[in-house]
């Protein structure tokens, strides 16, 4: 990816903020996903094809997760070594997300779209971080 798309996604061309906006995106997203996962796990289950309980604590999780990168992205210079860490984090939940599906899920018509829309949303928010965080230096 090109530094000119990098910096025309973030709208700046500031690594530093370039890396706190993605964190952030990726704070409200996977903030937002995980308080719908605990809110409403038995119809989104029955919507995807997965079970309630296993919704209900990865919401939880996901909850903890983005007020994580919620508060690295406050910071006015997100440390590396915690940065490099939502990285890999966002790295294994695509592909653990993918795996499920392949080899324990069996999700519904909306769950086989979900699962890899969310993975590679997942994969993206990882390369744009690390992206910013290369440009950072």
């Amino acid at each position: 990816m090109s530094a000119t798309l990098l910096a025309n996604l973030a709208r700046t061309t500031d690594p530093q903020t370039m890396l706190r906006r993605f964190l952030a995106l990726d704070a409200v997203v996977t903030t937002t996903n995980g308080l719908v996962y605990v809110v409403a796990s038995g119809p989104v289950g029955r919507l995807l094809g997965v079970g309630s309980g296993l919704l209900f604590g990865l919401g939880v999780f996901l909850v903890v997760f983005g007020a994580g990168v919620g508060y690295l992205a406050s910071r006015r210079e997100p440390a590396t070594l915690p940065v490099k860490a939502v990285i890999e984090a966002n790295l294994a939940w695509a592909v653990a997300g993918l795996v499920a599906l392949a080899l324990w899920f069996s999700p519904t018509t909306a769950g086989t779209f979900w699962i890899p829309m969310q993975a590679a949303t997942v994969a993206g928010f990882a390369a744009l971080q690390h992206l910013a965080l290369r440009a950072r230096g």
